[in-house]
């Protein structure tokens, strides 16, 4: 029994020291920082060889859950590079026509609300397209990105055709398709106007410097290497998911729901459908239900691994981990502070 429990308190101990290296790398090395996916993966790795879970059931699903989603990803890569006339020509004439400020609330309501059905990863391939169309300086760019992730983070999880956390969800607690929406709709879909609200009084019009607007410039040669750091990333939350379960199934689960809510905040890290999936049950009351979910949201947009978007998003537009955070952790923090009073 001894034995047992010093064996226990070592992989806790190396599961605590992967987290924070995950958590505090990317800010303080550059070769992480532009290596993202690789290195959650080396993480993810590690973690699972720590807890002796790494085996043909896991690798199979973790060579086959990504694909869908990173085809997904090289479809809609083609499909841009054959329509960035088209996408160019429209996004001009729009820009031209439409303030800045509606212009910038207009994309961040039609994508989040529409992401439950295109899905979270063809919001965010949209997004990044647009952006780079409008050609805006740096700070916009990154402020814009980071709040139309949030947006389409909430967006995506109104129904199970949204993101893998909606669809576990649904089928963890073996409700019916417009369960989420009925749940959650009456949170999040004024937070995306909200966050909306603040991509238009936020962003500015400001754009680089040398040229007012830019033609789609998507070199057909990024489309596969996108496609595959998708698929790695999705990998690697997989494995860093099921490495930290133990803790998780010690620490996090037996938690009251307001303790959850917070605990949640994880998610900005780790993988939030995998959270759901260990966190829900279908003896959940809806308070429970609802708490455990909007922490997972709300704190995925904190950081670029909390969600897919996000690492898609600051892949495309370079955006660093520490750029992304000044914006999103404040937001989080902000939003999560606001919804804990609404619901509990």
């Amino acid at each position: 029994m001894m034995e047992q429990c010093t064996g226990d308190l070592v992989v806790y101990a190396g599961l605590g020291a992967i987290f924070l290296f995950v958590l505090v790398a990317p800010f303080v090395s550059r070769g992480v920082e532009k290596n993202l996916e690789p290195f959650l993966f080396i993480m993810g790795l590690a973690a699972v060889l720590l807890t002796g879970d790494l085996t043909l059931d896991l690798l199979r699903t973790a060579l086959v859950e990504p694909l869908p989603i990173s085809l997904a990803v090289l479809i809609t890569g083609f499909l841009f590079y054959l329509g960035k006339d088209w996408l160019t020509k429209a996004t001009s004439c729009v820009s031209r026509q439409i303030p800045p400020a509606v212009l910038h609330f207009l994309i961040v309501v039609i994508l989040g609300l529409s992401a439950s059905i295109i899905t979270a990863i063809i919001a965010s391939l949209v997004l990044v397209e647009v952006i780079l169309l409008l050609n805006l300086d740096r700070k916009n760019r990154v402020v814009l990105s980071v709040l139309a992730c949030f947006a389409i983070s909430l967006g995506a999880v109104l129904t199970p055709l949204g993101e893998p956390l909606s669809a576990i969800a649904s089928a963890r607690l073996k409700v019916d398709f417009f369960y989420l929406m009925r749940l959650l709709g009456l949170y999040l879909i004024p937070g995306i106007f909200f966050i909306a609200f603040l991509a238009a009084l936020c962003v500015g019009a400001t754009r680089k410097k040398g040229a007012a607007f830019q033609r789609a410039g998507m070199d057909i040669k990024e489309v596969i290497p996108r496609a595959f750091r998708v698929y790695i990333f999705i990998m690697a939350l997989i494995f860093l998911g099921e490495g930290f379960r133990p803790l998780i199934d010690r620490y996090v689960v037996p938690r009251d729901s307001r303790i959850l809510y917070w605990i949640n905040m994880i998610s900005a890290v780790l993988d939030n459908a995998t959270l759901a999936a260990a966190e829900l049950t279908p003896s959940m009351n809806r308070q429970q239900v609802s708490g455990c979910l909007m922490g997972l949201l709300l704190s995925g947009g904190m950081l670029i691994p909390g969600n897919i978007p996000n690492i898609i998003t600051a892949s495309r537009l370079q955006i660093a981990s520490s750029e992304w955070a000044r914006v999103g952790i404040p937001l989080g923090l902000g939003l999560m502070i606001f919804y804990y009073v609404i619901l509990f």
